[in-house]
């Protein structure tokens, strides 16, 4: 069956819905849903029962770009500062000297087994060198996994913020398989220009953003969700179109606002938190059906050859070098290098060589696939046994709330308070997002002159405002007094 225009919606909502449903159950099985929804995919394509004929990668490729904006974009969002911000030194290591270094130690794995030149060697070696955020965001967040001594921010940081890297690496090893006569010394300008530009404009984005959400009056509280995805798209284009490293950008530019007072933040957590996992269904569902299995039986024996010498050696090498300067107990590095789960990221840049036209191209993308599978089923798999093993998992009970997931949990305060504002307040003529108010504070109702007014992030507050707030404690009461006198 081909894919037309007038069969495109029913076979990927059927798909879709059948993803959900499947999701739902394969937990009590102890299967990770990515590897379902490739599963579905694979079935539903011409090798399987479906019979459904896709074999554009440059198609699968535009998917991807798009899924991995908004997944990333999530993660970013949802990464609290002040919790990353104490092993910040080991997630920016990880993210860029670990995905190096296990990219040079599997490429010359890879050199080493196969007829593989060494451009080609490292070129695959890059492109599965980074842990995939939609494998890592999913997995641990739907096993509800607690870690101890900041290992879960450790691993969500890597997963977002790796990405760039690997993708620069890609490129770079890319442009030195087609262009041979180039040295690898003229690829570091452009490693700077990617990296540099990516992190500047990606700032400088996410400044410009939050000025934007909270100043635009849009009069409809759904079209802010809306004018952040429009912001998402614009920085990632502008920065690829400048020369910088689009995934980079988007995700500081995402880190950003997701500690800032932002108008209506409930609601656009809450609309990419959905988003996210629809483009992880999309994504895994699409690259399901781009893969031919009948194709990569030939390549398993190498696919899985590589794919242990990734698990056992290169993750490990990459991770154990990386943070050697770094106090850090033996458990925590070794589960920090059980957690190098690959995903989509990979299968998606193994998708830049097809499109180049190089010779292995095709082994080159079958060989990726594999290791992607076999990564989610083997390590996607075993991650709360490794935990419980290694001793760095906590007990559910006492699992902390993450202070973004306050916006998307609506958890229930604990006491309620209403506070007098007096002519002489600080916070006469201010809009409430401008007030700063604690994560552990709402603002439920607003008294004024005999009425209720439902406050939004744009309300100002004026004199004589009774405020209804909602608390966690006292101790979140002194907070919203010395925010309001």
């Amino acid at each position: 069956m081909n894919l037309t225009i007038e069969n495109v919606l029913l076979i990927g909502s059927v798909l879709l819905f059948i993803s959900i449903v499947v999701g739902k159950t394969s937990y009590k099985f102890g299967v990770p849903t990515l590897i379902l929804f490739l599963a579905i995919g694979m079935l539903a394509g011409s090798d399987g029962i479906g019979g459904i004929r896709f074999d554009d990668p440059k198609l699968a490729q535009f998917i991807g770009i798009v899924s991995l904006n908004f997944i990333l974009f999530s993660g970013g969002l949802d990464t609290n500062f002040k919790t990353v911000k104490p092993i910040l030194r080991e997630g920016l290591m990880l993210s860029t000297v670990g995905v190096l270094l296990t990219a040079v130690s599997l490429g010359t794995f890879v050199w080493y087994i196969t007829d593989f030149t060494i451009y080609e060697s490292m070129l695959l070696g890059s492109i599965v060198s980074s842990t995939d955020a939609a494998a890592v965001f999913s997995i641990l967040r739907s096993k509800n996994l607690a870690l101890k001594h900041n290992l879960r921010p450790t691993l969500e940081l890597e997963s977002g913020s790796n990405d760039p890297m690997a993708y620069v690496l890609t490129l770079a090893f890319l442009t030195l398989v087609i262009h041979q006569d180039k040295s690898l010394l003229s690829m570091i300008p452009l490693f700077l220009q990617q990296m540099i530009l990516g992190g500047v404009v990606g700032f400088a984005f996410g400044k410009l953003s939050k000025l934007i959400i909270n100043r635009i009056e849009l009069g409809f509280e759904g079209l802010y969700p809306v004018l952040v995805i429009a912001l998402m798209f614009i920085t990632f284009s502008a920065t690829d179109f400048i020369g910088g490293n689009g995934f980079l950008a988007i995700y500081i530019c995402a880190v950003y606002l997701g500690n800032q007072d932002l108008i209506h933040k409930s609601t656009i957590l809450k609309m990419f938190d959905g988003f996210a996992w629809l483009m992880q269904i999309v994504l895994f569902l699409t690259l399901g059906l781009l893969v031919f299995p009948s194709e990569i039986i030939p390549y398993m024996g190498i696919g899985l050859l590589i794919s242990v010498f990734l698990i056992l050696v290169a993750r490990p090498v990459g991770v154990f070098l990386s943070l050697m300067f770094f106090r850090m107990k033996l458990r925590r590095r070794f589960y920090i290098s059980w957690v190098g789960l690959r995903g989509a990221v990979p299968i998606v840049f193994a998708t830049y060589p097809l499109l180049a036209g190089i010779d292995k191209a095709n082994m080159m993308f079958n060989i990726v696939f594999f290791i992607s599978v076999t990564s989610v089923l083997i390590q996607g798999t075993t991650l709360s046994i490794f935990a419980k093993w290694l001793n760095v998992a906590l007990p559910e009970k006492i699992l902390p709330v993450e202070q973004n997931d306050r916006y998307i949990l609506n958890l229930p305060k604990s006491e309620m308070e209403e506070i007098n504002i007096p002519p002489e307040s600080s916070a006469v003529n201010k809009r409430i997002v401008d007030l700063h108010f604690p994560s552990s504070a709402f603002i439920i109702m607003i008294k004024r002159d005999g009425k209720f007014v439902r406050p939004g992030g744009s309300t100002l507050i004026e004199a004589n405002d009774t405020l209804v707030v909602l608390l966690d404690n006292e101790d979140s009461l002194n907070e919203v007094q010395e925010v309001l006198f």
